[in-house]
Protein backbone atom coordinates (compact mmCIF):
# COMPACT_ATOMS: atom_id res chain seq x y z
CA UNK A 1 0.00 0.00 0.00
CA UNK A 2 2.66 2.38 1.05
CA UNK A 3 5.04 1.58 -2.35
CA UNK A 4 1.57 2.00 -4.37
CA UNK A 5 1.39 5.65 -2.61
CA UNK A 6 5.07 6.66 -3.04
CA UNK A 7 4.97 5.52 -6.90
CA UNK A 8 2.18 7.88 -7.48
CA UNK A 9 3.53 10.56 -5.90
CA UNK A 10 6.54 10.59 -8.19
CA UNK A 11 4.95 9.96 -11.46
CA UNK A 12 2.82 13.30 -10.01
CA UNK A 13 6.21 15.04 -9.37
CA UNK A 14 7.78 14.15 -13.02
CA UNK A 15 4.30 15.67 -14.16
CA UNK A 16 4.09 18.89 -11.97
CA UNK A 17 8.51 19.10 -13.31
CA UNK A 18 7.25 20.19 -16.93
CA UNK A 19 5.28 23.36 -15.32
CA UNK A 20 7.44 25.14 -13.41
CA UNK A 21 5.28 28.26 -12.80
CA UNK A 22 2.36 25.90 -11.68
CA UNK A 23 5.22 24.04 -9.50
CA UNK A 24 6.21 27.79 -8.08
CA UNK A 25 2.46 28.64 -6.93
CA UNK A 26 1.39 24.97 -6.14
CA UNK A 27 4.38 25.17 -3.66
CA UNK A 28 3.77 28.97 -2.33
CA UNK A 29 0.01 27.38 -1.56
CA UNK A 30 1.35 25.25 0.27
CA UNK A 31 3.73 27.06 2.81
CA UNK A 32 1.19 28.21 4.98
CA UNK A 33 -0.18 24.12 5.52
CA UNK A 34 2.97 22.95 6.68
CA UNK A 35 3.01 23.66 9.86
CA UNK A 36 -1.05 22.65 10.59
CA UNK A 37 0.25 19.11 8.42
CA UNK A 38 3.17 18.84 11.19
CA UNK A 39 0.61 19.59 13.84
CA UNK A 40 -1.95 16.93 13.41
CA UNK A 41 0.72 14.33 12.17
CA UNK A 42 0.54 10.87 14.07
CA UNK A 43 3.35 8.76 14.40
CA UNK A 44 3.21 5.23 13.49
CA UNK A 45 1.73 2.55 15.80
CA UNK A 46 0.18 5.19 18.05
CA UNK A 47 -2.76 3.94 19.95
CA UNK A 48 -5.76 5.95 19.28
CA UNK A 49 -8.35 4.08 21.51
CA UNK A 50 -10.48 6.22 23.48
CA UNK A 51 -10.04 6.28 27.24
CA UNK A 52 -12.79 4.71 29.31
CA UNK A 53 -15.10 6.78 30.49
CA UNK A 54 -16.56 6.46 33.89
CA UNK A 55 -19.90 8.31 35.45
CA UNK A 56 -19.53 9.71 38.89
CA UNK A 57 -23.02 11.27 40.45
CA UNK A 58 -22.51 13.34 43.79
CA UNK A 59 -25.07 14.90 45.82
CA UNK A 60 -25.04 18.56 45.87
CA UNK A 61 -27.46 20.74 48.66
CA UNK A 62 -28.66 23.46 47.06
CA UNK A 63 -28.84 26.69 49.32
CA UNK A 64 -32.13 27.17 48.79
CA UNK A 65 -32.63 28.93 52.11
CA UNK A 66 -29.58 31.40 51.27
CA UNK A 67 -31.04 31.84 47.20
CA UNK A 68 -34.73 32.79 48.83
CA UNK A 69 -33.22 35.37 51.41
CA UNK A 70 -31.23 37.09 48.53
CA UNK A 71 -34.17 37.27 45.98
CA UNK A 72 -36.07 38.99 49.56
CA UNK A 73 -33.14 41.61 49.57
CA UNK A 74 -34.02 42.67 46.12
CA UNK A 75 -32.10 44.02 43.54
CA UNK A 76 -31.66 47.59 41.81
CA UNK A 77 -33.05 48.66 38.98
CA UNK A 78 -32.74 52.07 37.14
CA UNK A 79 -34.22 54.29 34.73
CA UNK A 80 -34.06 57.30 33.11
CA UNK A 81 -37.51 59.57 32.29
CA UNK A 82 -38.89 59.84 29.39
CA UNK A 83 -41.23 62.62 27.90
CA UNK A 84 -45.29 61.82 28.60
CA UNK A 85 -43.64 59.77 31.62
CA UNK A 86 -46.18 59.61 34.78
CA UNK A 87 -45.02 58.38 37.82
CA UNK A 88 -47.34 55.13 37.12
CA UNK A 89 -45.27 54.55 33.90
CA UNK A 90 -42.24 54.57 35.70
CA UNK A 91 -43.01 52.06 38.55
CA UNK A 92 -43.93 50.05 35.73
CA UNK A 93 -40.78 50.46 33.78
CA UNK A 94 -38.87 49.95 37.27
CA UNK A 95 -40.75 46.70 37.57
CA UNK A 96 -42.34 47.86 40.61
CA UNK A 97 -45.88 45.67 41.10
CA UNK A 98 -46.47 46.94 45.21
CA UNK A 99 -49.80 49.11 44.83
CA UNK A 100 -50.01 50.02 48.32
CA UNK A 101 -46.48 51.35 48.50
CA UNK A 102 -47.39 53.62 44.84
CA UNK A 103 -50.92 55.32 46.91
CA UNK A 104 -48.23 55.33 50.33
CA UNK A 105 -46.13 57.88 47.82
CA UNK A 106 -48.90 59.25 46.23
CA UNK A 107 -50.25 60.70 49.19
CA UNK A 108 -47.16 62.07 50.40
CA UNK A 109 -46.15 65.64 50.51
CA UNK A 110 -42.92 65.10 50.55
CA UNK A 111 -42.41 62.72 47.11
CA UNK A 112 -43.81 65.74 45.34
CA UNK A 113 -40.14 65.81 43.74
CA UNK A 114 -41.15 63.05 42.30
CA UNK A 115 -44.13 64.25 39.72
CA UNK A 116 -41.85 66.69 38.66
CA UNK A 117 -40.97 64.21 35.97
CA UNK A 118 -38.08 66.14 34.30
CA UNK A 119 -37.00 64.34 31.05
CA UNK A 120 -33.78 63.32 31.26
CA UNK A 121 -33.36 62.24 35.21
CA UNK A 122 -32.56 58.77 36.79
CA UNK A 123 -34.62 57.36 38.80
CA UNK A 124 -33.02 54.52 41.55
CA UNK A 125 -35.61 51.69 42.87
CA UNK A 126 -34.79 48.69 44.91
CA UNK A 127 -37.74 45.61 44.28
CA UNK A 128 -37.91 42.24 45.30
CA UNK A 129 -38.52 39.26 42.65
CA UNK A 130 -42.11 40.37 43.00
CA UNK A 131 -41.80 43.76 42.26
CA UNK A 132 -42.42 44.90 46.52
CA UNK A 133 -40.67 48.18 46.74
CA UNK A 134 -37.96 48.15 49.34
CA UNK A 135 -36.12 52.00 48.11
CA UNK A 136 -36.66 54.30 45.93
CA UNK A 137 -33.68 57.24 44.84
CA UNK A 138 -34.37 60.53 42.80
CA UNK A 139 -32.11 63.64 42.44
CA UNK A 140 -33.72 66.74 41.41
CA UNK A 141 -31.52 69.39 41.21
CA UNK A 142 -29.01 68.98 44.23
CA UNK A 143 -31.92 67.29 46.64
CA UNK A 144 -32.06 64.19 46.91
CA UNK A 145 -35.01 61.90 47.88
CA UNK A 146 -34.62 58.60 49.36
CA UNK A 147 -37.74 56.48 50.22
CA UNK A 148 -36.91 53.02 52.87
CA UNK A 149 -38.92 50.61 53.78
CA UNK A 150 -38.98 49.03 57.27
CA UNK A 151 -40.96 46.17 58.07
CA UNK A 152 -44.52 47.42 56.51
CA UNK A 153 -43.54 51.75 56.83
CA UNK A 154 -41.94 54.06 54.03
CA UNK A 155 -40.21 56.58 54.94
CA UNK A 156 -39.30 59.49 52.94
CA UNK A 157 -36.44 62.05 53.28
CA UNK A 158 -35.29 64.93 51.22
CA UNK A 159 -31.99 66.30 51.67
CA UNK A 160 -29.02 67.84 49.74
CA UNK A 161 -27.08 65.04 47.80
CA UNK A 162 -23.67 64.24 48.29
CA UNK A 163 -21.63 65.90 45.49
CA UNK A 164 -18.37 65.05 44.20
CA UNK A 165 -16.20 67.71 42.21
CA UNK A 166 -14.34 66.89 38.78
CA UNK A 167 -12.47 69.40 36.66
CA UNK A 168 -13.32 69.45 33.10
CA UNK A 169 -11.63 71.31 30.40
CA UNK A 170 -13.81 72.30 27.15
CA UNK A 171 -12.70 74.62 23.85
CA UNK A 172 -14.64 76.14 21.28
CA UNK A 173 -14.67 78.42 18.31
CA UNK A 174 -17.29 81.13 17.49
CA UNK A 175 -19.37 80.56 14.39
CA UNK A 176 -22.19 82.76 14.96
CA UNK A 177 -22.56 83.29 18.64
CA UNK A 178 -20.89 82.48 22.24
CA UNK A 179 -24.00 80.24 22.79
CA UNK A 180 -24.23 78.43 20.03
CA UNK A 181 -20.26 77.94 19.96
CA UNK A 182 -21.32 76.64 23.87
CA UNK A 183 -24.00 74.22 22.38
CA UNK A 184 -21.70 72.84 19.70
CA UNK A 185 -19.35 71.52 22.51
CA UNK A 186 -22.04 71.06 25.06
CA UNK A 187 -20.76 73.81 27.09
CA UNK A 188 -23.33 74.59 30.07
CA UNK A 189 -25.03 78.16 29.23
CA UNK A 190 -24.51 79.09 32.83
CA UNK A 191 -20.52 78.59 32.29
CA UNK A 192 -21.00 80.44 28.80
CA UNK A 193 -22.32 83.55 31.15
CA UNK A 194 -19.54 83.04 33.25
CA UNK A 195 -17.02 83.87 30.45
CA UNK A 196 -18.54 86.38 28.91
CA UNK A 197 -18.58 88.07 32.79
CA UNK A 198 -15.12 87.83 33.40
CA UNK A 199 -14.04 89.39 30.08
CA UNK A 200 -16.83 91.46 29.67
CA UNK A 201 -14.61 94.49 30.86
CA UNK A 202 -12.12 93.98 27.43
CA UNK A 203 -14.67 92.12 24.98
CA UNK A 204 -17.96 93.94 24.11
CA UNK A 205 -20.07 90.70 23.59
CA UNK A 206 -22.81 92.61 21.87
CA UNK A 207 -20.47 93.76 19.13
CA UNK A 208 -16.59 92.51 19.35
CA UNK A 209 -17.23 88.78 18.30
CA UNK A 210 -15.79 87.75 14.88
CA UNK A 211 -16.40 84.64 13.44
CA UNK A 212 -13.16 82.36 14.20
CA UNK A 213 -12.55 83.83 17.66
CA UNK A 214 -12.11 81.01 19.89
CA UNK A 215 -12.76 80.20 23.72
CA UNK A 216 -11.08 76.92 25.71
CA UNK A 217 -12.49 76.98 29.79
CA UNK A 218 -11.46 75.16 32.88
CA UNK A 219 -14.71 74.81 35.08
CA UNK A 220 -16.21 72.62 37.96
CA UNK A 221 -18.91 69.91 37.25
CA UNK A 222 -20.81 68.08 40.77
CA UNK A 223 -21.37 64.30 40.36
CA UNK A 224 -23.67 62.38 42.65
CA UNK A 225 -22.90 58.82 41.74
CA UNK A 226 -21.13 59.71 37.96
CA UNK A 227 -23.81 61.81 37.04
CA UNK A 228 -23.36 65.59 36.53
CA UNK A 229 -25.63 67.35 38.70
CA UNK A 230 -24.96 71.14 37.82
CA UNK A 231 -21.83 73.21 36.64
CA UNK A 232 -19.55 75.26 38.97
CA UNK A 233 -17.28 78.06 39.45
CA UNK A 234 -15.36 78.77 36.13
CA UNK A 235 -11.09 78.38 37.70
CA UNK A 236 -9.36 79.51 34.08
CA UNK A 237 -10.35 80.58 30.93
CA UNK A 238 -8.92 81.86 27.64
CA UNK A 239 -10.63 84.05 25.11
CA UNK A 240 -9.09 84.78 21.36
CA UNK A 241 -10.91 88.13 20.39
CA UNK A 242 -9.82 89.29 16.62
CA UNK A 243 -6.23 87.79 17.17
CA UNK A 244 -5.60 89.16 20.60
CA UNK A 245 -5.86 86.66 23.70
CA UNK A 246 -7.40 87.37 26.97
CA UNK A 247 -6.54 85.10 29.86
CA UNK A 248 -8.29 85.00 33.45
CA UNK A 249 -7.14 82.51 36.02
CA UNK A 250 -9.30 82.08 39.61
CA UNK A 251 -7.50 82.71 42.83
CA UNK A 252 -9.30 83.05 46.37
CA UNK A 253 -7.24 84.46 49.04
CA UNK A 254 -7.29 83.07 53.08
CA UNK A 255 -9.83 85.96 53.70
CA UNK A 256 -12.11 84.22 50.96
CA UNK A 257 -11.81 87.07 48.95
CA UNK A 258 -12.25 85.68 45.66
CA UNK A 259 -11.16 87.04 41.60
CA UNK A 260 -9.76 86.16 38.51
CA UNK A 261 -6.34 87.52 37.46
CA UNK A 262 -3.96 87.44 34.45
CA UNK A 263 -1.14 84.37 34.73
CA UNK A 264 1.34 88.15 35.91
CA UNK A 265 -1.19 89.06 38.99
CA UNK A 266 -2.68 91.49 37.36
CA UNK A 267 -7.15 91.92 37.98
CA UNK A 268 -8.43 91.35 34.78
CA UNK A 269 -11.97 93.26 36.50
CA UNK A 270 -12.08 96.68 35.45
CA UNK A 271 -13.32 99.57 37.84
CA UNK A 272 -16.27 99.37 35.51
CA UNK A 273 -17.89 96.87 33.08
CA UNK A 274 -18.59 97.80 29.49
CA UNK A 275 -21.88 96.68 29.31
CA UNK A 276 -24.78 96.78 31.98
CA UNK A 277 -26.97 93.79 30.53
CA UNK A 278 -25.73 90.46 29.81
CA UNK A 279 -26.48 90.12 26.09
CA UNK A 280 -28.02 93.00 24.51
CA UNK A 281 -28.15 95.05 21.17
CA UNK A 282 -26.93 98.88 21.03
CA UNK A 283 -29.58 100.71 19.27
CA UNK A 284 -28.28 103.79 19.73
CA UNK A 285 -24.78 104.90 20.86
CA UNK A 286 -23.11 108.22 21.69
CA UNK A 287 -23.63 111.26 19.86
CA UNK A 288 -24.24 115.11 19.57
CA UNK A 289 -27.13 115.05 17.32
CA UNK A 290 -29.69 112.04 17.35
CA UNK A 291 -33.53 112.85 15.81
CA UNK A 292 -35.82 112.10 18.93
CA UNK A 293 -38.48 109.22 17.93
CA UNK A 294 -40.77 111.07 19.88
CA UNK A 295 -39.88 114.09 20.28
CA UNK A 296 -39.46 115.00 16.81
CA UNK A 297 -36.34 117.03 16.90
CA UNK A 298 -32.79 116.48 16.70
CA UNK A 299 -31.07 116.49 20.14
CA UNK A 300 -27.57 114.91 21.83
CA UNK A 301 -27.89 111.11 22.59
CA UNK A 302 -25.80 111.30 25.35
CA UNK A 303 -26.12 107.50 26.54
CA UNK A 304 -26.20 104.14 24.93
CA UNK A 305 -29.28 102.42 24.53
CA UNK A 306 -29.45 98.41 24.80
CA UNK A 307 -32.51 96.78 23.09
CA UNK A 308 -33.50 94.04 25.47
CA UNK A 309 -37.24 91.92 26.06
CA UNK A 310 -38.86 93.75 29.13
CA UNK A 311 -37.87 92.39 32.45
CA UNK A 312 -34.36 91.74 31.64
CA UNK A 313 -31.99 91.96 34.42
CA UNK A 314 -29.63 94.98 34.79
CA UNK A 315 -26.31 94.92 36.74
CA UNK A 316 -24.51 98.01 38.00
CA UNK A 317 -21.23 98.46 36.00
CA UNK A 318 -18.96 99.28 39.05
CA UNK A 319 -18.84 99.41 43.04
CA UNK A 320 -20.93 102.17 43.80
CA UNK A 321 -23.74 103.91 46.08
CA UNK A 322 -27.31 104.51 45.28
CA UNK A 323 -27.74 108.18 44.38
CA UNK A 324 -30.90 108.20 43.42
CA UNK A 325 -33.91 105.28 42.82
CA UNK A 326 -37.64 105.71 41.66
CA UNK A 327 -39.70 107.99 39.50
CA UNK A 328 -37.64 110.93 37.66
CA UNK A 329 -39.48 113.66 36.19
CA UNK A 330 -37.41 113.72 32.86
CA UNK A 331 -37.90 111.39 30.47
CA UNK A 332 -35.88 108.89 31.90
CA UNK A 333 -38.88 106.92 33.74
CA UNK A 334 -38.16 104.89 36.49
CA UNK A 335 -34.49 105.87 37.33
CA UNK A 336 -31.16 104.60 39.40
CA UNK A 337 -28.05 106.51 39.51
CA UNK A 338 -25.06 105.19 41.24
CA UNK A 339 -22.06 106.92 42.24
CA UNK A 340 -18.56 105.48 42.25
CA UNK A 341 -15.55 106.78 43.44
CA UNK A 342 -16.58 110.51 44.67
CA UNK A 343 -16.32 111.95 40.93
CA UNK A 344 -17.88 108.87 38.80
CA UNK A 345 -22.11 107.94 38.24
CA UNK A 346 -23.82 105.54 36.15
CA UNK A 347 -27.32 106.18 34.86
CA UNK A 348 -29.84 103.51 34.41
CA UNK A 349 -33.12 104.75 32.75
CA UNK A 350 -36.56 103.37 31.45
CA UNK A 351 -36.77 100.59 33.94
CA UNK A 352 -39.84 98.22 34.52
CA UNK A 353 -39.12 97.99 38.28
CA UNK A 354 -36.55 98.11 40.80
CA UNK A 355 -34.39 94.96 42.71
CA UNK A 356 -35.04 94.28 45.61
CA UNK A 357 -33.21 96.32 48.40
CA UNK A 358 -32.48 99.04 45.94
CA UNK A 359 -32.65 102.36 48.11
CA UNK A 360 -30.61 105.60 48.41
CA UNK A 361 -27.57 105.16 50.25
CA UNK A 362 -27.25 101.52 49.64
CA UNK A 363 -24.12 100.35 49.00
CA UNK A 364 -23.76 98.16 45.82
CA UNK A 365 -21.42 95.76 44.80
CA UNK A 366 -20.27 95.35 40.81
CA UNK A 367 -22.54 93.10 38.94
CA UNK A 368 -25.33 93.49 41.35
CA UNK A 369 -28.71 93.28 39.88
CA UNK A 370 -30.39 96.81 40.80
CA UNK A 371 -33.34 96.36 37.91
CA UNK A 372 -35.00 95.24 35.14
CA UNK A 373 -35.86 96.62 31.45
CA UNK A 374 -38.47 98.40 30.59
CA UNK A 375 -40.08 101.49 28.69
CA UNK A 376 -40.97 104.22 31.59
CA UNK A 377 -40.55 107.32 30.39
CA UNK A 378 -39.69 108.71 26.85
CA UNK A 379 -39.13 105.30 25.71
CA UNK A 380 -41.12 103.55 22.01
CA UNK A 381 -40.32 100.07 23.55
CA UNK A 382 -38.54 97.91 26.10
CA UNK A 383 -34.82 99.24 26.52
CA UNK A 384 -32.08 100.36 29.18
CA UNK A 385 -30.61 104.13 28.33
CA UNK A 386 -27.51 103.74 30.03
CA UNK A 387 -24.94 107.17 31.17
CA UNK A 388 -21.34 107.30 32.33
CA UNK A 389 -20.75 110.37 33.62
CA UNK A 390 -17.21 111.54 35.07
CA UNK A 391 -17.63 115.33 37.66
CA UNK A 392 -21.21 115.19 35.56
CA UNK A 393 -19.85 115.63 32.20
CA UNK A 394 -21.02 112.50 29.66
CA UNK A 395 -18.71 110.36 28.37
CA UNK A 396 -19.07 107.55 25.65
CA UNK A 397 -18.51 104.18 28.10
CA UNK A 398 -17.76 102.18 24.91
CA UNK A 399 -14.48 104.57 24.55
CA UNK A 400 -13.52 105.99 28.14
CA UNK A 401 -10.60 104.08 29.47
CA UNK A 402 -11.25 102.29 32.58
CA UNK A 403 -9.21 102.03 35.28
CA UNK A 404 -7.67 98.46 36.87
CA UNK A 405 -9.07 97.06 39.88
CA UNK A 406 -6.09 96.28 42.64
CA UNK A 407 -3.53 93.29 41.32
CA UNK A 408 -2.90 89.91 43.82
CA UNK A 409 -1.14 91.52 46.80
CA UNK A 410 2.46 90.75 47.36
CA UNK A 411 1.60 88.62 50.64
CA UNK A 412 -0.40 86.57 48.38
CA UNK A 413 1.82 86.23 45.42
CA UNK A 414 3.32 82.84 46.63
CA UNK A 415 -0.22 81.29 46.76
CA UNK A 416 -1.39 82.70 43.47
CA UNK A 417 1.43 81.27 41.93
CA UNK A 418 0.73 77.98 43.04
CA UNK A 419 -2.77 78.33 42.46
CA UNK A 420 -2.00 79.54 39.25
CA UNK A 421 0.74 77.19 37.71
CA UNK A 422 -1.58 73.88 36.68
CA UNK A 423 -4.51 76.20 35.65
CA UNK A 424 -2.21 77.86 33.18
CA UNK A 425 -0.93 74.42 32.43
CA UNK A 426 -4.49 73.11 31.74
CA UNK A 427 -5.39 75.96 29.62
CA UNK A 428 -2.14 74.99 27.16
CA UNK A 429 -2.80 71.32 27.38
CA UNK A 430 -6.45 72.21 25.75
CA UNK A 431 -5.52 75.62 24.01
CA UNK A 432 -5.54 74.57 20.10
CA UNK A 433 -6.87 71.56 20.21
CA UNK A 434 -9.97 70.05 18.64
CA UNK A 435 -11.45 68.03 21.43
CA UNK A 436 -14.43 69.55 22.90
CA UNK A 437 -13.80 67.87 26.10
CA UNK A 438 -11.18 66.37 28.50
CA UNK A 439 -12.24 65.06 31.84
Amino acid sequence: MQQGNRRILAQFLRWLAGYPKLRAFMLLAALPFMGVFAAFGIAPDTVTELPPVAKVIEEITLPAVEAIRHLDEGYWQEERIQRGDTFASLLTRLEVDDPEAAQALRGNPDTRLLYQMVPGRTVRAKVTAEGRLLALRYLAGTNLLAVERSGDTLSVSNHPAPLETRTVMKTGEIRSSLFAAADAVNLADAVAMQVADIFSTDIDFHRDLRKGDRFSVVYEVFYHQGEPVKSGRVLAAEFINQGKTYRAIYFQNAEGEGGYYTADGRNIRKAFLRSPIEFSRITSGFTRARFHPILKQWRAHKGIDYAAPAGTRIRATADGVVEFAGRHQGGYGNLVVLRHQSKFTTWYGHLSGFASGIRKGGRIAQGDVIGYVGATGLATGPHLHYEFRINDVHHDPLRVAMPAAPPITAENQAAFAATAQPLAMRLELVRGTNLARFD
